[in-house]
């Protein structure tokens, strides 16, 4: 995994149910192309607005469900994210928020799983989570695939990086 879009594993319920956290920073390069300064049809300047990107909402998502669909068998199998059946967002993420993934496993077999997810951010103002949007996905056990193709061990998704946040949770 090059990039990581979570921070920490919070709660986990093996096989069922994962908890993992996202504190969005202005540090982060992505929050400023998302929007730059632009002028308005009036000829003047709109101020920028950096937010969080929605496709990185939704990767942060897919991380966090991957690991839960993971850590189900101990991660004996390569889990891949294979499709994103639905996705949908009703408010922007600022830099200063903290992003909450919760992902659940709605079915688990020997080729995949499916898996929702509820994405939401701390309103500093009410001090409370508020819901951002919900992920639907699909991931596939890429060692039961129908190709007959092997995938080798080494270098494969979990960076030393990613091995280190699931061993601060005690994940591995």
């Amino acid at each position: 995994m090059r990039w990581m879009w979570i921070d920490q594993i919070v709660e986990v319920e093996r096989g069922q149910r994962l908890v993992a956290i996202k504190n969005v920073s202005l540090a982060e390069d992505v929050v400023h192309d998302h929007f730059p300064t632009q002028p308005a049809p009036n000829g003047e300047q709109l101020d920028a607005l950096p937010v969080m990107p929605a496709s990185l909402l939704i990767e942060g998502m897919a991380q966090t469900a991957g690991i839960l669909v993971g850590h189900a068998n101990d991660f004996a199998e390569k889990v891949i994210l294979a499709k994103i059946n639905k996705a949908r967002f009703t408010c922007d993420v600022f830099p200063g928020q903290t992003v909450r993934f919760e992902a659940r496993i709605d079915r688990m077999d020997e080729s995949g799983a499916s898996a929702t997810g509820q994405v939401s951010a701390y309103d500093h103002a009410r001090q409370q989570y508020h819901d951002v949007g919900t992920v639907e996905l699909m991931f596939s056990h890429i060692d039961q695939n129908m190709t007959g193709l092997e995938f080798p061990e080494e270098n494969f998704v979990f960076t030393d990086n990613f091995k280190t946040l699931l061993r601060a949770a005690e994940l591995i």
